[in-house]
């Protein structure tokens, strides 16, 4: 059993923060679970990390983006392909500023 059990009122709270909905039975799982986690790093709180130099990622950090050049445009047909609604030439969308009628 964990050591620092949440209750089920902090459970709700933590489920409305994430807009949530939970029932009884997910709250009582979630109680559980939260309190090992919650367990589980006070043990690592519980570590002498005073000889290890803070860091911000464990791993050189590299660009992996390609560089950015223009390349042929895709054929109009292709483009389209996928689009719920087009004229047949440019996507056709729902107004969104005047009550999206």
């Amino acid at each position: 059993m964990a050591e620092m059990l949440l209750t089920a009122d902090d459970v709700r709270a933590i489920a409305d923060l994430a807009r949530l909905e939970l029932n009884d039975a997910d709250v009582a799982v979630y109680q559980q679970q939260l309190s090992d986690i919650l367990d589980y790093f006070q043990k690592l709180q519980e570590l002498d990390t005073s000889h290890i130099d803070p860091t911000s990622a464990v791993l050189p950090l590299t660009n992996v983006m390609r560089a950015d050049e223009a390349g042929p445009a895709l054929p109009l047909d292709d483009v389209l392909a996928n689009a719920p609604d087009s004229d047949g030439e440019q996507f056709r969308v729902r107004a969104v500023l005047d009550g999206g009628e």
